[in-house]
């Protein structure tokens, strides 16, 4: 027979073991430690007006109300920031739809827990001496987009409104800031890119500027997190993201400006005051998104060859809505 102190002993081993289990697989109490005990969590981003909650909340140090440490950092698209939360360089990633998509149709492991916000304002980017004066004058032009973003999906409902698809026309592959530089050389008849870089096209091209307004398509940004995120971490992102979207609706100007300083130069204040506004912020999980996910799905597994199932049924599983159940329910409508 074990003496009592021997069965101490045993017992906080096996406690110890199955602590430390928890922790390794991101269900325990925190993820990883951060300053001063607390968890450390780690944000990685990609469209700062998209996700301009969670860069109030690292502007003004609303994370530490939610016992964490907040490390946020960007990314030049969705589709990086996306990566870099599948290959465990971050925790949970703020990012475009059809990246998430692609991820999802790939059979890659990952959680969509909210969708951040909406954006509906966008632009087709292209010179007066090209005579694009509609969409369907697209069909044999050479149009440059950075593939792989929602930005590509938003080309192909350009190209849908006039009867058109992607085979129609020359795609040409550039990043979001190759696109203004390949009008200006005349590389490129028209492109596509983040509205961040619209008013650097408008400068460079001058009296040579032209485009065409779209708003046939919803771009979401969303809040994904990685397996091994638990949603212990996940709800106190969302709680922090939603304290953030408060102080975004009762000081809009505060929040531009915490967006323009957390961009360190890469957003002037002319263009957050303009374009923030057009954004509908709201953490939130709804029939509405999955619809949209599932028309991406199939239109990705058209136009690009993925595999994976289009179904709404398999989407929805890529749906975690427990964090934001847990923070506001009334937010989680699909079922």
């Amino acid at each position: 027979m074990l003496r009592p102190r021997a069965v101490t002993a045993l017992l906080m081993a096996a406690l110890l073991t199955t602590f430390a289990s928890a922790c390794a697989d991101g269900s325990g109490p925190a993820d990883t430690n951060g300053s001063g005990g607390r968890p450390a969590v780690s944000v990685v981003g990609s469209d700062l007006l998209g996700g301009a909650p969670v860069y109030v909340a690292q502007e003004h140090g609303l994370w530490s109300a939610e016992g964490i440490d907040a490390t946020v950092t960007t990314q030049p698209t969705g589709r990086d920031a996306l990566n870099a939360v599948l290959g465990g360089q971050a925790q949970l990633g703020v990012v475009g739809d059809l990246p998430a998509v692609t991820a999802a149709l790939g059979g890659r492991d990952l959680r969509i827990v909210a969708d951040l916000s909406r954006f509906s304002d966008w632009r087709l980017l292209t010179r007066t001496d090209r005579a694009v004066t509609g969409f369907a004058a697209l069909k044999g032009r050479k149009v440059g987009v950075p593939q792989g973003t929602n930005v590509e999906y938003a080309l192909s409902r350009m190209l849908a409104s006039a009867q058109l698809t992607a085979a129609d026309v020359t795609v040409v592959n550039l990043a979001p800031n190759q696109v203004t530089p390949a009008l200006a050389r005349g590389d490129i008849d028209a492109g596509v890119t983040f509205p961040s870089f619209y008013e650097a096209a408008r400068t460079a091209l001058g009296e040579r500027y032209a485009e065409l307004p779209f708003t046939g398509y919803t771009a979401r940004t969303l809040l994904v997190a990685g397996p091994k995120t638990s949603d212990r971490t996940a709800a106190a992102v969302l709680r922090t993201v939603l304290r953030a979207q408060r102080e975004i609706g009762a000081d809009p100007a505060r929040a531009r400006q915490a967006v323009v300083a957390q961009s360190k130069g890469a957003l002037q204040t002319g263009y957050v005051d303009a374009y923030q506004p057009r954004y509908t912020y709201g953490a939130t999980l709804s029939p509405e998104l999955l619809t949209q996910l599932a028309e991406e799905a199939a239109w990705a597994k058209a136009a690009q060859g993925l595999p994976g199932s289009a179904d709404r049924a398999a989407l929805q599983r890529y749906l975690n809505p427990g964090p934001l159940t847990a923070v506001d329910p009334a937010a989680v409508t699909v079922r």
